[in-house]
């Protein structure tokens, strides 16, 4: 019989050696010095051989008490390497309906279409932070109802709704794919639907009233700052795009003899590839930004490197310098001020939702309907931009009666030569 000592201190030879301990448990050293416990027994008049683990992980009490355990399942006339094999997939089906395990299963396989990588992330994240805790270790087909109000609760309590409501909707696509892939039966999550407070949705500024668009429009024409900023927000309001997907244009995607800019899957929020028909106005300003950041990826490049697109902070600071507070009117307030009047003007709501780049509820069709209605975009897009000039000129009179701030009466050649100076260097 093998010692803890002999074991300790048995080296590895040439060749690969067997040290017994009797009952058919015995210490085999390979030649790379690993030392594993094994056992030989017979099955239906078969010899086999069975695989206790790694010394020393496995003592030798515990390489005993799995021999006695084998020779226990022989008398009763099974075997024990069938049953050992039944008892890791037991334990690995049970870990695969466990909560966590089944969320990073559904986030790792299911999120390819729902977002970009840090939106992922952020919601790996509120799961780890809102969910795991309380449902985490759970079988899947153990968790109540009330399981789930428990994990949500604490967001409640601390008025934190909409993410609670999120949490919520994210435990029912965890019960679908479960049910989905034959985890569980039921998702008792959808008979949750309108157990939480009615989350109050807050919707962002935006100024609609024709008249207050005409000034806006105009104050947005004497912003004096820096030639890309002053370029990205008069650019903003003719195409009502979200300012991520604005500030980061690159040249490449701008086509000035179709007079299309086509932004790629991956920069759109939907992750969908996105066609903006380009007015007069538009590609008169991108011609003219042209001859200082054409040389350069950035359409607008950003005031501290050239190498970075502008972000929406340098937007939204351009506004508020303007005097327009978050109350008033906000950046995403452009895409609700040109929907609410091209739908006064009487224009198909398709082109509109189409042109807003909306999210189509049908994947397979939005994969191919970028360019749906595209002519009649074209139509429109320009009456909306000689519709903005209207509105300019209507308050055009009664704007220039008040004298503007010392920042908008300043020449803004100045900022321009600035870039142009920045640019060559």
């Amino acid at each position: 019989m093998l010692t803890d000592a002999f074991i300790k201190n048995v080296k590895a030879a040439e060749s690969p050696k067997k040290y017994a301990d009797g009952g058919g448990l015995f210490l085999y050293v390979p030649a790379n010095g690993s030392k594993l416990w094994r056992m030989t027994y017979r099955y239906n008049r078969k010899s086999k051989l069975l695989s206790f683990g790694k010394y020393p992980a496995v003592t030798l009490k515990m390489a005993r008490e799995r021999r006695d355990a084998a020779k226990k399942l022989l008398a009763e006339g099974i075997d024990p390497s069938r049953h050992k094999k039944a008892v890791e997939a037991a334990k690995l089906e049970e870990e695969n309906r466990i909560f966590e395990n089944l969320a990073r299963e559904w986030h790792q396989t299911k999120t390819g279409h729902i977002g970009s990588e840090s939106y992922k992330i952020r919601l790996m994240r509120r799961m780890e932070l809102y969910l795991f805790p309380t449902l985490g270790k759970m079988p899947i087909s153990m968790i109540e109802a009330q399981d789930i109000l428990a994990a949500v609760k604490p967001l409640v309590e601390r008025g934190k709704l909409l993410i609670a409501k999120k949490m919520l909707e994210q435990v029912g696509r965890i019960f679908r794919y479960a049910v989905a892939t034959g985890r569980c039966k039921h998702n008792i999550a959808a008979d949750l639907r309108g157990a939480l407070p009615t989350v109050q949705v807050t919707h962002r500024a935006a100024i609609k009233d024709t008249r207050m668009v005409g000034k806006l429009l105009l104050d947005i024409d004497n912003y004096v700052g820096s030639y890309q900023i002053q370029c990205a927000i008069k650019i903003l309001p003719l195409v009502f795009l979200r300012s991520g997907e604005l500030g980061k244009a690159t040249w490449d995607e701008i086509d000035f003899e179709k007079k299309e800019w086509r932004i790629p899957a991956s920069r759109m929020k939907m992750k969908e590839p996105h066609i903006v028909p380009l007015s007069r106005q538009v590609l008169e300003i991108l011609a003219d930004l042209h001859k200082f950041s054409g040389n350069y990826n950035y359409v607008f490049p950003s005031i501290r490197t050239l190498s970075k697109p502008i972000g929406h902070s340098s937007m939204l600071n351009a506004l508020r310098l303007m005097g327009y507070t978050k109350e008033e009117h906000s950046i995403h307030g452009f895409r609700a001020m040109a929907s609410t009047l091209l739908n006064e003007l009487g224009f198909n709501s398709d082109w509109i939702e189409r042109q807003l780049a909306h999210q189509e509820h049908n994947g397979v069709r939005a994969a191919y309907n970028y360019a749906q209605y595209l002519p009649e975009r074209h139509k429109m897009m320009q009456v909306w931009a000689d519709y903005c000039d209207e509105l300019k000129e209507k308050a055009r009179p009664e704007y220039e009666k008040k004298p503007l701030s010392g920042r908008k009466t300043r020449e803004y050649a100045n900022e321009k030569k600035s870039f142009v100076s920045n640019s060559s260097t």
